[in-house]
């Protein structure tokens, strides 16, 4: 889905000011999710700005673009589909690949870099535990809104879910450098709903907000959903919650 890479990387790109100009780009995307059985390409390749990587064209300061990444990764395996990731963008490698010699390893001495390799190591490991990634990774079964209409905090989130009898995962990311307190969300079940990841962690590389303790869900719905939660939302980041009532 070349597309999907093209929209996301086009999206990050922008100062996370204008953003909410370009909001549609990461709803569409879902939107047509379950056309086909897609491959979610993060590849790295030359482009005519001259920046090879994704690293480098994602948007604000040095944090703010590790903190982009981040937040783009967790959308990626939080989102239906494939995952296809270049050789070195697993620990966001200083320039694009080249055949003719090897990747800057010598980056996975800055914790940044080190970050976002243990970051893919995660989200590889929690894709194949949570039957809600990836059972039904191509079918509309699997998938249902929460937001993806508000484009002023440009916040999107959605629920995953597995066969019968598993934990359903809520997905959320924050494309803006502002901590959001309070950010109310619908979810199908009551019970404490706990970070399964945070891409803000300090153990990536993060300023470390987020929920650590657990959030528990109130009996006031929203979204379409009976109950919801207050949330805090960590700057450029993804979150993946799951209700801890479910068997790990």
């Amino acid at each position: 889905n070349t597309h999907w890479s093209q929209a996301t990387q086009a999206y990050l790109s922008q100062p996370s000011e204008i953003r909410n100009h370009h909001h549609h780009r990461l709803v569409e995307g879902l939107a047509s999710a379950f056309e086909s059985h897609f491959v979610l390409p993060l590849i790295d390749d030359q482009s005519d700005d001259g920046n090879a990587t994704w690293l480098g064209r994602m948007a604000g300061d040095t944090w703010q673009r590790f903190a982009n990444l981040r937040a783009g990764l967790g959308f990626m395996w939080a989102h239906p589909g494939k995952k296809l990731v270049g050789m070195g963008t697993e620990f966001a490698n200083g320039q694009g690949w080249r055949s003719a010699g090897e990747l800057d390893w010598s980056l996975l001495d800055d914790p940044c870099h080190g970050g976002m390799l243990r970051l893919v190591a995660d989200l590889n490991r929690l894709y194949g535990n949570e039957p809600a990634l990836h059972h039904f990774d191509c079918q509309p079964e699997g998938f249902a809104w929460v937001v993806g209409d508000d484009s002023v905090n440009s916040v999107i989130a959605f629920m995953r879910y597995g066969p019968e009898g598993t934990a359903p995962l809520l997905a959320i990311s924050n494309f803006t450098p502002r901590v959001l307190t309070g950010y109310r969300l619908g979810v199908p079940a009551l019970g404490t709903w706990y970070e399964v990841l945070n891409t803000d962690s300090t153990f990536y590389g993060g300023s470390n907000v987020g929920n650590a303790h657990g959030v528990r869900a109130q009996l006031s719905p929203s979204h379409g959903y009976p109950a919801s939660l207050e949330l805090t939302l960590p700057p450029l980041a993804t979150l993946l919650l799951r209700q801890g009532d479910w068997p790990a």
